[in-house]
């Protein structure tokens, strides 16, 4: 049992890459419900980027509160050091995947310890390692709860309506836009395991790697646009979103539906002339479904893609490799 203090990533100030401090902190007690676990591995996300620039890309009233100084991080693959108690599913020793807290910023993953809520965990898959089991929780649960199962009653910050994932198939047809990243690589085989039509947009640069991953057709989005060659869609899953995710309404057939996981502005009297639904939501933690997921990279169904490791002491580096975007699967930090 460790004790005393442990190195870890922290923010007291607000700013770029340079303001990420590898420094010595207390290891945390885990409470009612948690573990201690040993991080082996830590899944770098927008989320993180988002703390560190202060949350300024999120509106007031859905902001949520924290204090400096803080440890960013969500994701998390590492080894049950301790139980609080009443953990009765969790012993020490097993290796552990997960998403911590989110849709708080308390995840405090950035560190070599971390107290992590054992319903937020899965038994990590035994033939998957730390690093790409790492990746995995939060892009893998955000596919998963936007086009699976959802998986809560919990509203959405960005709608009042219930959002409810598109029955997946043969002959449904689905474009996945920014395919070669976190998101968007997991949502292409997600669908592609229920038997859709995967249309993958991205750079040329990642063609091969999707097409690899399943991609049934791919647009290079550097050269033509998707909208302008692509009818009669399902489903498209927009992991970039944003002020350009309304362009892909015309992509769609009647009763399809555009899923942008990052909202953006959508004129209601076009959406309601086309027929079609836009809807999306906030993804969160949960164990159960995240035990889902890893039988299918347990088995191989899908499998995370690994960008580039960084040790945890040069966050920079890993912050200023995201912000330099065309990222092909995950960034991960390694503790170990």
């Amino acid at each position: 049992m460790p004790t005393h203090t442990m190195r870890a990533v922290r923010l007291h100030e607000h700013g770029g890459p340079e303001v990420l401090r590898h420094e010595e902190v207390p290891i945390p007690d885990p409470g009612p419900g948690e573990v201690l676990v040993r991080v082996h591995a830590v899944g770098v996300n927008p989320p993180d980027w988002y703390l560190r620039d202060g949350l300024t890309n999120i509106p007031p009233e859905t902001r949520p509160t924290f204090d400096l100084p803080v440890i960013p991080g969500t994701d998390v693959s590492g080894v049950v050091e301790a139980v609080a108690p009443d953990v009765t599913d969790l012993s020490v020793g097993d290796e552990v995947f997960g998403l911590l807290r989110f849709p708080s910023f308390d995840g405090s993953a950035y560190a070599e310890y971390v107290a992590a809520p054992a319903s937020d965990l899965a038994r990590k898959p035994a033939g998957v390692d730390h690093v790409h089991a790492a990746g995995a929780p939060m892009a893998g649960l955000t596919a998963w709860q936007f086009l699976i199962e959802l998986g809560h009653d919990h509203p959405s910050p960005f709608q009042e309506a219930r959002h409810r994932p598109v029955a997946l198939g043969p002959g449904i047809t689905v474009l996945v836009n920014g395919a070669a990243g976190g998101v968007g690589h997991f949502a292409l085989q997600l669908a592609k395991g229920k038997g859709a039509r995967v249309i993958a947009v991205a750079s040329g640069a990642h063609e091969s790697f999707l097409r690899d991953l399943g991609a049934d057709d791919f647009v290079d989005y550097t050269k033509e646009r998707p909208e302008d060659l692509v009818r009669d869609v399902d489903l498209v899953l927009d992991t970039v979103g944003g002020r350009d995710s309304a362009r892909f309404l015309r992509t769609l057939k009647r009763g399809g539906a555009l899923f942008p996981v990052f909202f953006g502005a959508y004129d209601d009297e076009e959406v309601a002339r086309l027929g079609v639904t836009v809807s999306g939501t906030q993804v969160r933690s949960n164990g159960a479904q995240l035990a889902e997921l890893g039988r299918l990279l347990d088995a191989g169904a899908v499998r995370v893609a690994i960008d580039g490791t960084f040790p945890l002491a040069e966050a920079r580096a890993a912050h200023e490799r995201a912000a330099r975007g065309h990222i092909q699967g995950k960034i991960v930090l390694t503790a170990v």
